[in-house]
């Protein structure tokens, strides 16, 4: 059956090579319709076609006696009725301008006729033509129409014509071919975890229905991957709060008030490192959806809860700005930048600046700010900034940034670390105000 198999067109190969079957019909198609069209007589005979018979019927005329020439008339005027040969009694027209017709024609007598031309007709030369004995016939002769050089050459116009018909098969064919891929593009720009978005499409060629039928089972299968990896660490966190839970009771009976408060500030840290966690694993699975909203409101709303705790927070910026988010991420992002800026500096301010079609927030401190070296670093997950802004262990896992990164980079914006004159930190937040495409939280 495989020897058959390029007759299925199923497969590109089988594809590409109906395209250039039909691509080589085509252009015979096309050559025998321009042979059939062009067959008639060349241009040359069809232009000497009128000419030689005005002169045969002039040698006939010339050669008859007085007598016969007005029956011989009329049998040529019935046998060649274009040339429309008749008597002429008027004066010699003056010879004028030779023109290829009248110089053939006079070339053919010789010298013992005259002829010349009257002038045109039409689409007819006319011309007289004086007998050796005096007497005198007028004729026309059909000017031929020459077709324009490029629309006449055969070659030309089967050149023209293939030309087209590739171009416009090519053009399928590469239409036809991509599209899926093009899908397939989109698809894994679209990539999320949470179930919303649409299988990829299985449909073009065989190897491409084949890709297509792979990628969906790979997404299945990276898909089932997370949610175990998610269920495991969910399973891990829940069994870990009973135990931490009864060795916080035990730590009530300890009466070494020291050591007491540092296995409770240890029981403490390990409780927040697992809810940190989880919280980083279930960012991906968030099914907020994307709601106009305004962005200042939310940036005003942690500046004030930020106050009421008693830190320096200010919020500077318009009082109003619209734009497409997911509110509750965008307030824990912005909710984690100013944490982090009031935990190594004094004070904070969250600037808002918005344009045509982005907006940009600015988290400023002024901390002790981080090295050049560290700033990609510190937006990877666990890894913390250098000593300068890590005074105690117990400050932060290393999650903060990551998740506000990953936030940032679902509305399909950027997070990036600047510096701060004279020192400090600025964390800045770049979002699109109109979203193109809803991705989930990575």
């Amino acid at each position: 059956m495989k020897r058959f198999g390029v007759l299925s067109l199923k497969g590109i190969r089988s594809q590409i090579t109906a395209l250039v079957a039909a691509s080589i019909i085509a252009l015979h198609l096309i050559i025998t319709a321009v042979f059939l069209v062009e067959r008639s007589e060349p241009p040359e005979q069809e232009a000497e076609a009128g000419p030689a018979q005005l002169f045969a019927a002039v040698q006939l005329l010339a050669r008859a006696p007085l007598s016969e020439r007005p029956r011989l008339m009329a049998d040529i005027a019935r046998g060649f009725p274009q040339l429309e040969i008749a008597d002429y009694s008027g004066p010699l027209p003056r010879a004028g301008e030779p023109r290829p017709p009248h110089s053939f024609i006079q070339r053919r007598l010789g010298p013992s006729y005259r002829v010349a031309p009257l002038p045109p007709n039409g689409e007819a030369h006319g011309v007289v033509v004086e007998f050796p004995d005096g007497a005198m016939i007028s004729a026309n002769m059909p000017m031929h129409r020459h077709p324009p050089p490029f629309w006449g050459s055969p070659l030309i116009t089967t050149v023209m014509f293939a030309v087209i018909i590739v171009t416009l098969l090519g053009l399928w064919a590469a239409r036809a071919l991509t599209a899926p891929l093009s899908s397939f593009a989109r698809a894994a720009e679209n990539f999320s975890l949470d179930g919303d978005a649409a299988a990829l499409p299985e449909r073009g060629p065989e190897e491409i229905r084949a890709l297509a039928r792979a990628l969906n089972r790979m997404r299945e299968r990276i898909t089932a991957l997370i949610n175990d990896r998610t269920k495991m660490l969910a399973a891990i966190s829940h069994d870990l709060r009973t135990p931490i839970t009864r060795m916080r009771l035990r730590c009530e009976f300890v009466e070494d008030e020291i050591q007491r408060s540092r296995m409770l500030a240890d029981l403490d840290q390990m409780h927040s490192m697992l809810s940190s966690v989880l919280s980083f694993l279930r960012n991906g699975r968030k099914l907020e959806p994307m709601t106009l909203v305004d962005v200042a409101s939310i940036l005003e709303l942690v500046a004030d809860q930020f106050a009421d705790m008693g830190h320096t927070v200010s919020y500077i910026g318009p009082g109003h700005a619209m734009a497409t988010v997911r509110p509750d991420d965008l307030l824990r992002s912005v909710t984690n930048l100013v944490e982090n800026a009031v935990k190594f500096g004094t004070m904070a301010t969250v600037r808002l600046s918005v344009l045509l079609d982005d907006l940009t927030i600015d988290v400023e401190d002024d901390g002790p700010g981080i090295s050049d070296a560290d700033k990609p670093r510190v937006l990877e997950p666990f890894v913390r900034g250098d000593h300068a802004r890590n005074m105690d262990e117990a400050t932060g896992f290393g999650l903060g940034l990551s998740i506000a990164s990953a936030i940032v980079a679902a509305h399909g914006g950027a997070l990036s670390l600047h510096d701060r004159n004279p020192h400090g930190l600025i964390a800045r937040i770049r979002l699109p105000v109109r979203q193109k495409t809803l991705q989930a939280a990575a």
